[in-house]
């Protein structure tokens, strides 16, 4: 078993840490009026001591807690304890524990998403994993997007993104789970979902999603066609980004960015 093995294992646990607790969870407000929840606080310190001990050299980027940051460290972890706290709060399944992993040059190389309530049966979660240099697996098989259908057909969004953008000229059907990430993931794993928008929001809401897409020969980039990176303002100072980032198939980016041209 290597270190990986062990932060997908803790992943799990905590993943069902926060199914049992689901059920009796309390809601409290950040002073930026999001959401937060003791399940939130508890995987976020049990993940990070566990980075902290295996990866000693390593960043730790987290929604809920501001650690150390070297700019020569060798990998950072981008932590959000639970994508779609709100959703999560109410008891609804559109939520998941996201892990990115990024390399010594800040990009994408691997992540880990655990969503235990949004598997393909009722007996099982959905667990996409790929360590660095590996190949994605889902439920610890090997696995392939489920895609289907390029063009843009359908895409996912959180159910506020119309605040930012027009979907007036969309002609399709969009699709609202509450978790960033799982819409992010909808391309890989739903074959009539292409694409997915992300308005402003933070490094650790795209970045467990963000190696899973690439490995499958898909796009994470701005609506005006230039690449998201992971810089200083987004990791150390915990800024959101600008702009809208659209993520699928590059025929649904496409589209989709013709879609909210300006």
């Amino acid at each position: 078993m290597d270190a990986f093995d062990r932060v997908a294992i803790l992943l799990e646990e905590m993943g069902t840490y926060a199914c049992a607790a689901q059920g009796d969870i309390s809601r409290h407000y950040k002073d930026d009026g999001s959401v937060l929840t003791s399940t939130d606080t508890k995987i976020n310190e049990q993940v990070s001591n566990e980075l902290h001990a295996l990866f000693p050299e390593a960043n730790i980027v987290t929604e809920e807690a501001i650690h150390p940051f070297s700019s020569d460290a060798p990998m950072t972890f981008i932590l959000d304890p639970i994508d779609g706290t709100d959703v999560y709060s109410q008891g609804l399944p559109g939520w998941c524990v996201s892990l990115g992993i990024l390399g010594p040059d800040r990009t994408c190389i691997g992540g880990m998403v655990y969503a235990p309530r949004w598997g393909l049966s009722s007996s099982e979660g959905l667990f996409l994993r790929q360590d660095p240099g590996k190949d994605l697996l889902l439920n610890g098989l090997p696995f392939t997007a489920r895609v289907r259908n390029r063009h843009l057909e359908q895409m996912a969004m959180a159910s506020h993104a119309p605040r930012h953008i027009s979907i007036k000229r969309f002609e399709g059907k969009i699709r609202c789970f509450g978790s960033n990430i799982l819409h992010m993931i909808s391309p890989l794993i739903h074959p009539h979902i292409q694409g997915a928008v992300s308005v402003p929001c933070f490094a650790w809401d795209l970045a467990g999603a963000h190696a899973l897409l690439v490995s499958q020969g898909m796009v994470v980039r701005y609506a005006d066609g230039s690449p998201f990176l992971y810089t200083d303002e987004l990791l150390k100072e915990r800024k959101p980004f600008e702009g809208i980032v659209l993520s699928g198939t590059e025929e649904a980016v496409a589209t989709m960015a013709h879609l909210f041209e300006r």
